[in-house]
């Protein structure tokens, strides 16, 4: 297994100890549609009556478990593979570990999950999540922005970044979440460096790629107009969010990932993901 698997599986171990799972009792009762068995499925969700009609195996998911798939999306571009110090997690590699560890969780719950552009449906079992950790490794897209595929109407979205892209680009992409009647959850990560600008004295900075480069003679003189515009930008991100109806959470690379996990776990079971004690 790849590194990163083994620790998002710890990192979920030791949520798991503080929240209730989020799956309703049973599997619902409206009948939603027949698809093809999978290796992933348990024998006992065959429908050997619609599979006897055919030389195929089939199984029927039920309307609620249709409602219930999870689509991620992880910021896959150049400035997500930044960090600040050496001690310190980039900021994809901390999107990952949450993304997975989120995942392992969910599958232990029952649900069904999917990355956003591997061209598959959601689906649960440690098959999937095995192949999961392994397209986040594997960088699956280098795109900072999720594409406009087709996902289930009526399920939740968690999406993992910087939202470093301009203003515009996102809140196209939200407003379209919101058509599209998906619950999005927006996880902002964010360097410390990024928000806190520690530099003095002459700098130099450029972007990971090298495309772009600026010194300064005295960073310190551009410390707080840095700073209000970075929080302005947040803020903007975070204030669209909320009046889409949208869950928004910042989390810094220095910060424990295990609070950001409980935080987004309980979003996504709402009332029914209760903290335990600590």
């Amino acid at each position: 297994m790849p590194p990163l698997l083994v620790a998002a599986e710890r990192l979920a171990s030791t949520v798991a100890l503080g929240v209730h799972g989020r799956r309703k009792a049973g599997m619902g009762e409206t009948f939603w549609q027949f698809r093809r068995y999978r290796q992933e499925d348990p024998a006992s969700a065959i429908d050997w009556r619609q599979s006897a009609k055919s030389q195929h195996l089939f199984v029927r998911e039920r309307e609620w478990e249709a409602a219930e798939a999870v689509w991620f999306w992880r910021d896959g571009s150049a400035g997500m593979r930044f960090s600040s110090d050496a001690q310190i997690e980039t900021k994809v590699e901390r999107a990952s570990l949450l993304a997975l560890a989120l995942s392992s969780l969910l599958v232990r719950g029952g649900e069904r999950i999917a990355l956003l552009g591997e061209g598959r449906l959601p689906s649960s079992g440690r098959a999937t999540l095995n192949r999961i950790g392994h397209l986040l490794v594997e960088q699956l897209s280098d795109d900072a922005l999720p594409p406009d595929a087709r996902m289930t109407r009526n399920g939740h979205f968690v999406w993992l970044s910087d939202f470093l892209s301009p203003l515009p680009e996102i809140e196209k992409v939200l407003r379209r979440l919101a058509s599209n009647g998906l619950h999005a959850h927006l996880v902002h990560i964010v360097d410390p460096a990024e928000e806190d600008f520690p530099f003095t004295g002459r700098t130099r900075f450029e972007t990971v790629d090298g495309g772009l480069k600026e010194i300064f003679g005295r960073a310190e003189s551009v410390r707080g107009e840095y700073r209000a515009r970075f929080k302005a930008h947040s803020d903007s991100i975070s204030d669209l969010a909320r009046r889409l109806g949208f869950f928004y959470l910042t989390h810094r690379t220095d910060h424990r990932p295990e609070l950001a996990l409980v935080a987004l776990y309980a979003a996504l079971g709402g009332p029914r993901a209760m903290l335990g004690p600590g």
